[in-house]
């Protein structure tokens, strides 16, 4: 995606060009069908005062829809960290409605019985156990003969990913990317495995374990919550 710069009143240095894009990257890869992105930067100086500020405005052009946040500093870096963190929590909103709302169609029943429940990723149970647990002759396996059965209506998924450092934050836009209400990384600070999760509104939190923990500090603040 194109980034581009305009000034009024101001010089584009290269060092605020290159801080600007390195952080506009993540709004790039939140939506990656956006066909542009526009900073402006404004200078103005306070009336009767020697205080001098600006205003940036950052502008998201995608396929249908604009995202347009603006803010006013003190200075220019200040002014656009401001600017930007309001682009990015609309860029989010944006990145997890489509998540949630994709336009994946709903798979009839019909359709996903005549299939066998292929493109749904469902086994189905064998007709002869589920007749079983409807008349309640379900038969019980003692002894040596005991054994797992093979079909259960718990289904545990065990799914294994290569171990990432990174920082709190970063692990935090990375959940963010990917949609998911949590995220499994290593703490770059600690070297400890943590996860990062969503609260209400834009607020995280992070789970740590510590086996030297006391068992009576967890109940306190079970009760304390």
């Amino acid at each position: 995606m194109e980034i581009t710069f305009g000034a009024r009143g101001a010089d584009i240095t290269d060092r605020f060009r290159a801080y600007a894009e390195e952080k506009l990257a993540k709004v790039t890869q939140l939506l990656p069908r956006a066909t542009a992105l526009d900073v402006k930067l404004t200078r103005h100086a306070v009336p009767h005062t020697t205080v001098a500020g600006g205003r940036v405005e950052i502008t998201v052009h995608g396929p249908g829809s604009i995202i347009r946040a603006e803010s006013d500093g003190p200075d220019k870096y200040m002014a656009f960290d401001a600017a930007y963190h309001r682009v990015m929590e609309r860029a989010r909103r944006v990145h997890d409605k489509r998540t949630d709302h994709g336009g994946k169609r709903r798979t009839p029943l019909h359709e996903a019985v005549a299939t066998g429940f292929q493109q749904v990723d469902i086994t189905p149970a064998d007709p002869a156990v589920v007749e079983a647990v409807r008349t309640g002759s379900m038969p019980v396996v003692t002894g040596e003969q005991e054994q797992e059965s093979e079909w259960s209506p718990v289904v545990i998924r065990e799914k294994r990913f290569p171990a990432k450092r990174m920082s709190v934050r970063d692990a935090v836009d990375q959940m963010e990317l990917v949609g998911h209400p949590f995220y499994l990384f290593v703490d770059d600070a600690s070297g400890e495995c943590a996860v990062v999760y969503r609260r209400k509104g834009w607020s995280y939190g992070v789970i740590t374990l510590d086996e030297n923990a006391p068992a009576a500090g967890i109940e306190q603040e079970r009760a304390a919550s």
